[in-house]
């Protein structure tokens, strides 16, 4: 999912989501023990895929961030963990009429990300991040999902 995000940077999700399957075959199913092997080789064979994102910075960043990922895990336990610490391990249940991209909590954890090697993890990238798996839970006042809160 991180991985997806860090694509998405100035593009539209609908974008991400048509290649999103393609992505996962040939980035050996987003296995961070296969990513860490890849070489300018394969970087150069990606560039010419046209079911995958071709910018260069984000699909290096891929293999920065498998990089990064074992670094993370080595000093906090897991990925999971590493997240979960960052919102005292509940989701943020947030209802508001007022919408935003970014937190206190996302500009911490992309500071955190970004030390330990991560590329791509803007704090707007990581609000978005924290809202897909969970870790952040808003709606709008309108919205039909805020009565759940």
């Amino acid at each position: 999912m991180l991985i997806l995000e860090g694509k998405s940077c100035g593009l539209s999700w609908e974008l991400v989501l048509k290649k999103r399957e393609h992505m996962r075959i040939v980035f050996d199913n987003f296995d961070p023990e296969v990513l860490v092997n890849y070489d300018d080789s394969k970087i150069d064979e990606l560039m010419q895929d046209h079911g995958v994102i071709r910018h260069r910075l984000k699909i290096k960043a891929v293999i920065d961030n498998a990089k990064a990922y074992f670094k993370l895990k080595e000093l906090h336990g897991s990925l999971d963990n590493f997240l979960w610490s960052h919102v005292n391990h509940q989701p943020i249940k947030r209802c508001s009429p007022e919408i935003i991209t970014k937190n206190e909590i996302s500009d911490n954890l992309s500071k955190s990300l970004k030390k330990l090697g991560f590329k791509f993890v803007g704090s707007t990238i990581i609000y978005s991040f924290m809202q897909a798996i969970g870790m952040v839970n808003d709606h709008d006042t309108d919205c039909f999902a805020s009565s759940n809160l």
